[in-house]
């Protein structure tokens, strides 16, 4: 069962973005067919032209002797937007 967020977490800027972002690049992900549900997903933020980014990366859950494969999606975290989407080999 879904429960609602508190309103310290909702008057978190940083929290909500990222949130939003996530879902975002989720959304991506799943167009490029690649499951979040089946990703490990590392989330960093960068320093981009206009401001930073977060940049979701989706890779495999079982890394171990696989190398590339990976989904890298950069979100601007003002609105949301997908910036960029990089397929690694």
């Amino acid at each position: 069962m879904a429960s609602l967020l508190d309103s310290e977490v909702l008057n978190d800027d940083l929290a909500v973005s990222l949130a939003r972002s996530l879902a975002a690049a989720n959304r991506r992900a799943h167009e490029c067919g690649v499951e979040a549900d089946d990703s490990l997903i590392t989330i960093s933020q960068i320093a981009g032209d206009a401001g930073a980014l977060w940049r979701v990366n989706y890779g495999p859950r079982d890394y171990i002797n696989q190398r590339g494969g990976d989904l890298i999606v950069e979100v601007n975290p003002a609105d949301a937007s997908i910036l960029r989407v990089i397929r690694g080999q």
